[in-house]
């Protein structure tokens, strides 16, 4: 059973959540403005607060971008309640860990009920990549790269690709004052995703953490600045950038992650006032640059599962053109494109960058 709500989560008058054992998975983002408080504690003042599944360690400690569940605990409960705050991207950890509790509640006898409280995809309706081939990784569903939907719609699409029979609610993203009243990325999502244009940099950026090069994790502006101490920018460097795009040549020294304490070198993305930016295709661009310029640049083990695409992965290793990229690229869009309206709670459409 699925429905989708247009009131506020307090105002649910489900059995399950007044008199039923409560169990809230959630991050820093469930706070609401409205009343000033964490979406569990409605269910701590009702007395049936009974369980907690938070992140492992404070909100922006670098590394622990993890929620743990307890099985065991969730055979328990009467419902989960979910709020968490999804960056837009395919392989964004909290999101993942939501595909897992799903799956994992598939699979208990006597199933709680799940209630998703929604919230604005920060990098809004644009579609970027395509639908993994094959495997892209545990919980990792079958959608673009950069999907376009809002967590409910891709919980709405989960729930059919794993034929989970347990009840799934969505709570309308605007139904509370969070999704009113302070932009999605105010609170930031995640310890890598800290602010404004993070999300639009995360689709293509994610995948330098399967590189040699860092996408200035440990730094202020993750997947804004790219670079390695290989990385030589003093020379005229004739680097692919797409219109909108400015490319600053810079120097930063991580504090954690990759390269800790160790100065790099690269560069700092910047988009134009208005520029749509297509991050997955001008990250495959610059990483099949850095291949053909630097001998020591590397693709880890997991590159070719997170991209999960085999026509991507022949362009960055040389063997692909672009036109044959972009024109693979742009028929897998408006095949998700087609797909993801079957799922959408909104009215705005998903689009493809022209």
């Amino acid at each position: 059973m699925f429905s989708f709500r247009t009131t506020p989560l307090h105002d649910q008058l489900d059995k399950a959540l007044t008199e039923g054992r409560v169990g809230c998975f959630c991050t820093q983002n469930c706070w609401n403005p409205d009343d000033g408080r964490y979406m569990y504690e409605i269910f701590r003042e009702r007395g049936n607060l009974a369980a907690l599944f938070l992140p492992e360690d404070t909100e922006l400690t670098p590394g622990t971008n993890h929620i743990r569940i307890d099985a065991e605990v969730l055979g328990t409960l009467s419902a989960v309640v979910v709020e968490i705050q999804d960056t837009g991207t395919r392989y964004f950890n909290y999101t993942r860990d939501v595909f897992r509790l799903m799956d994992e509640m598939r699979r208990l006898e006597d199933a709680p009920a799940l209630y998703v409280v929604d919230h604005i995809n920060p990098a809004g309706r644009v579609v970027e990549g395509t639908v993994p081939a094959g495997e892209a990784g545990a919980y990792v569903p079958k959608v673009a790269h950069r999907h376009g939907l809002t967590l409910g719609e891709l919980a709405n699409l989960y729930y059919a690709e794993i034929g989970a029979r347990y009840p799934l609610h969505v709570i309308s993203a605007l139904a509370a004052g969070t999704g009113r009243q302070i932009m999605p990325w105010t609170i930031a999502p995640a310890s890598d995703i800290p602010g404004l244009f993070t999300c639009d940099m995360y689709s293509g950026g994610g995948l330098w953490n399967n590189t040699n090069i860092t996408p200035g994790i440990g730094t202020a502006r993750p997947y804004e600045y790219i670079g390695a101490p290989f990385v030589k920018t003093g020379d005229y460097e004739p680097l692919p950038i797409p219109a909108g795009v400015l490319m600053r040549p810079c120097s930063f020294t991580p504090s954690c992650g990759r390269y800790a304490g160790e100065k790099c070198y690269g560069y700092q993305i910047m988009l134009e006032p208005g520029a749509e930016y297509h991050s997955l295709m001008h990250t495959l661009q610059l990483m099949r640059y850095f291949r053909e310029r630097y001998s020591m640049f590397e693709l880890s083990d997991g590159f070719a599962g997170q991209l999960a695409d085999e026509v991507l992965l022949a362009y960055v290793e040389g063997t692909c053109s672009v036109v044959e990229m972009k024109e693979h690229m742009k028929i897998e869009e408006q095949k998700w494109i087609r797909k993801a309206k079957k799922y959408l709670l909104y009215d705005d459409q998903p689009y493809r960058i022209k």
